[in-house]
């Protein structure tokens, strides 16, 4: 192989490497209906469709458990049908 064919797939393979990189810090990979959100020594679990006028230190510093989920509002309620990753 020449360095030109050498070079194309080094920056080829960068490419791809930086795009996953981006597309899991952007959490397309999460499979959780919430993420957790560094705040000072501890942390907040918030969910996806939160209401932005609620500040996050209103979202709950444990995560759901098993069968219950989080609001958009930063209550822990049972979830309705059971499945935590609804």
């Amino acid at each position: 192989m020449n360095r030109k064919r050498i070079r194309t797939i080094f920056i080829a393979f960068a490419l791809v490497l930086a795009g996953l990189v981006i597309a899991d810090s952007m959490g397309f990979f999460d499979s959780k209906p919430y993420r957790e959100v560094p705040h000072g020594n501890h942390s907040h679990y918030v969910p996806h469709d939160r209401d932005p006028a609620i500040p996050i230190s209103d979202f709950p510093t444990t995560p759901p458990r098993e069968g219950e989920k989080i609001t958009p509002t930063g209550q822990i309620v049972p979830d309705a049908d059971g499945d935590w990753w609804d």
